[in-house]
């Protein structure tokens, strides 16, 4: 970790709470088998096991972003939400288990 990182950390554990994603009433992904993302400064994040979401809705937006921990990510689109949900398609080693996992922007943790 270099000089400007210190402090900084990231923690991915597995979860069994119930996250669903929808957007417009339309159901996008629900898993009770999310991994935890824990990033400094940052909200936690669900990450979701590809089976888990509904990737036949979703379109590859030609959008990536860089993170220096986690790596780069792809994103995904529903027509009238540009970016909805990314991915990691390589990421970094510290966070190895997200790979190829979705997050959403906005998900809702359902109490059994």
């Amino acid at each position: 970790m270099t000089k400007a990182h210190t402090g900084h950390r990231i923690t991915v554990e597995q979860g069994t709470v119930h996250v669903i994603a929808r957007h417009g009433g339309v159901l996008l992904a629900e898993s009770r088998r999310p991994l935890i993302l824990h990033e400094t400064g940052c909200p936690d994040r669900y990450y979701l096991p590809p089976e888990d979401v509904r990737s036949d809705l979703l379109t590859p937006s030609g959008t990536h972003s860089h993170c220096p921990f986690k790596g780069d990510a792809d994103y995904w689109s529903l027509p009238d939400a540009p970016d909805l949900v990314w991915s990691y398609p390589e990421p970094k080693t510290q966070v190895a288990e997200i790979k190829g996992h979705f997050c959403f922007y906005d998900t809702e943790v359902v109490e059994d």
